[in-house]
This record gives C-alpha cells, structure tokens and sequence, in this order.
C-alpha cells in the first residue's frame, strides 16, 4: 500500500498489539485508521493508551465500550490474532518480533491509504520502514497518537475476550481463572495443577514460555 489521501482528508494509521507476554492464550494486533475529526471524536469519547485503564472488570468493560465506538467510528479497524502454536513455532527460533511485523504487514497491506503509519515500539517496527517508507515506529506511541491508542483500547478488548472464553472454560474444573494468563502466581497455580490431573500443559498454554516450577 502506497501512503496517500484516496481524495479525502489525510488519515492516520496506528498499530498496535496486546497479549506479547502472557504464557496462555493468544496475542492480538490491530490497526485503525482515523482522519483528524474522527480522532479528535475519539479523544473526548476518552480513547487513551489501554493500559491507562487498569486490569479490573471495571476497566475491562470500559475498554470494551470503547472498542465498539473506535468500531463505529474508525474508517478502518483491522484484526491479527496469533494463535498459541503459531506463537510457538516463532519463539522456538527467537522470531517473536519477526511475528509481530509480519502481522503488522498484513494490517497495512489490508488498510486504506493513508498519510502516516505510526506504530508502538521502536526497536520492534522499524525494520518494516524498508518495505513501507515513511512508517513511523515509536516507543509509547499510544500515548501521544489517538490511532495507535484506539488500535492499543481494541487489540486489549479483543485479547480480554478470548481470554475471558479460555477462563470461562476452565472454570467449572478449576475455578476462576486469575492472573490474566500472565506467569504469575494464580496462572502458575492453574498450570500445576491442570499439569497433576493431566501430565500436560493445557492447549492454550505456550508450550515455548518458561514455566518455573512447574514440572
């Protein structure tokens, strides 16, 4: 996709992911593209980089609300879901990164034309600058760019979705499922123990994280 306007005001497109370092479930990027007027309708709905929200319920249902008004309001909201052994096939050769750009790609690639591309994370997306000329790729970009923080509010919408459904699952043997799929006490609790009823580690689990003291 070449930068340009398609004959209507210069937009504006940001990406961004969510769900990089959870040890279950999937991670989740996503584009939005916005000219000037519909960012600044996005601004004062309150669209700001997602993890100003927290990570209660409360803050989960706002970001869901959100995700549905950059819905309605965005000229373009595109979704990468990258599934636990997609992610795994990537990490066991160090290719995260690689993952993420190639997802980026295709967002752009699947975007209208649009003036600027700004994605969060420098070091991360600047090598797709070689293929895309003019891509900006900054470090907390979502905080200074309302279309990389809409993309933040609905890849982190959609990340606590599938992961609520993974919870949702397991919760009749397991009880509720804290911890956010992160590495930390309450999903390594999950993980021992679905691993002693089991021999295993679940599917949704990414079998290439490191799971300290679970054997």
């Amino acid at each position: 996709m070449n930068p340009g306007t398609s004959g209507r005001a210069p937009l504006t497109l940001g990406i961004d992911e969510a769900g990089r370092g959870p040890g279950i479930g999937p991670m989740v990027l996503c584009a939005v593209a916005l000219d000037e007027d519909r960012g600044a309708r996005l601004a004062t709905l309150g669209v700001r980089d997602s993890k100003a929200f927290g990570s209660s319920d409360k803050s989960k249902a706002v970001r869901a609300r959100l995700a549905l008004e950059i819905e309605r309001v965005a000229l373009f909201v595109g979704y990468e879901v990258c599934e636990v052994p997609e992610i795994d096939v990537y990490v066991s050769r160090g290719g995260l990164n690689e993952l993420e750009r190639e997802k980026a790609a295709a967002l752009i690639q699947r975007a209208p034309a649009c003036a600027r591309l700004i994605a969060d994370g420098r070091t991360l997306f600047s090598p797709l600058a070689a293929a895309f000329p003019g891509l900006e790729a900054k470090d907390k970009a979502d905080a200074e760019h309302v279309a990389v923080a809409a993309a933040s509010v609905c890849a982190k919408a959609r990340r606590d979705a599938l992961f609520a459904a993974i919870a949702k699952r397991y919760e009749p043997d397991f009880g509720p499922l804290a911890g956010g799929g992160y590495v930390n006490p309450k999903t390594k609790a999950f993980i021992a123990e679905y691993v002693r009823r089991f021999g295993q580690l679940p599917p949704e689990a990414r079998k290439s994280w490191p799971w300290p003291g679970i054997s």
